[in-house]
């Protein structure tokens, strides 16, 4: 939504393509996306088709020059691409060819990247695989989530997008160059908080899973997610062992101490809480 407000404020807007409508949360209400929603609310001309190439006629209709796709979440078809004179401007968060993919944010947390970006790039017909205009670079936080990384990295692709638009006439985008690697899209089972692994790692996992899919436990039977966790290097716990107080999850190097939890249909809650409710100062989990 960022990036439609400004290119709202920027330039004139022909049309807005975004998902249909879909069940969100718990709820079986049908919501409207935040894209969907803030273009209803600005009046701005909108589509929700099922298949991209469903627009391709009506951009054609607009005299639509140039294109901006963001998280749009569909490989867009070569007569969509050849619809818009000027092209499809991406922008991508990460720096390509690293992570071209679906999950860029994530898989650059998973890895333990240091560093991250955003690319404007230019779309073709491969997995932002296009040459690019623009990168932008900057620092992983230690403690970043993915959905607190996502939003800063939105906000900070704005700048070099605006400016590549106020002059696209006179670049030439670059070949993307190096080793590509591939942001495939996250399941569930991989943010499994598997305690034979390194505490560092889990809580990487812990990150890039924040908002979703989230991290996550099995105990007495249930999945616990883990919203929020660190390291403990000193903590000496057997693999799978929860220790209260500290609620601190013995890793193959140290503790993982379990900060913010979310039990099935409950609200999140300080591990030490959570787990006191427990009534035992130890509880050992399943070790894979």
């Amino acid at each position: 939504m960022p990036v439609l407000q400004a290119l709202r404020d920027a330039h004139d807007v022909a049309l807005v393509v975004t998902q249909p409508e879909r069940r969100r949360g718990r709820g079986t209400d049908v919501q409207p996306s935040p894209v969907q929603a803030a273009a209803t609310r600005w009046d701005l001309p909108m589509r929700t088709p099922t298949k991209a190439r469903e627009v391709t006629d009506e951009l054609v209709a607009r005299d639509v020059e140039v294109g901006v796709v963001a998280a749009f979440g569909q490989l867009l078809p070569e007569s969509l691409l050849h619809a818009v004179p000027r092209g499809l401007l991406n922008v991508h968060l990460s720096l390509l060819p690293r992570w071209r993919g679906a999950a860029p944010v994530e898989r650059a947390l998973l890895a333990g990247d240091q560093e991250t970006g955003v690319s404007i790039m230019r779309l073709d017909q491969g997995l932002d695989t296009g040459p690019v205009y623009r990168t932008v670079r900057t620092p992983i936080g230690g403690d970043e989530t993915a959905g607190a990384l996502t939003e800063r990295l939105v906000t900070l692709g704005i700048p070099p997008l605006l400016d590549v638009l106020a002059h696209l006439g006179e670049l030439e985008p670059a070949p993307q160059v190096g080793e590509p690697t591939y942001a495939d899209k996250l399941t569930v089972d991989e943010f499994h908080l598997d305690p034979t692994r390194p505490a560092a790692e889990l809580a990487r996992v812990v990150r890039a899973g924040n908002p979703r899919p989230g991290a996550w436990l099995h105990v007495d039977g249930r999945r616990v997610k883990v919203l929020a966790a660190h390291p403990d290097p000193g903590a000496a716990a057997p693999h799978g062992r929860l220790v209260w107080p500290g609620s601190t999850l013995g890793t193959a190097d140290g503790g993982l101490v379990l900060d913010t939890v979310q039990a099935e249909g409950k609200r999140p809650v300080a591990g030490d809480a959570w787990l006191a409710g427990y009534r035992q100062r130890t509880l050992d989990l399943p070790v894979s």
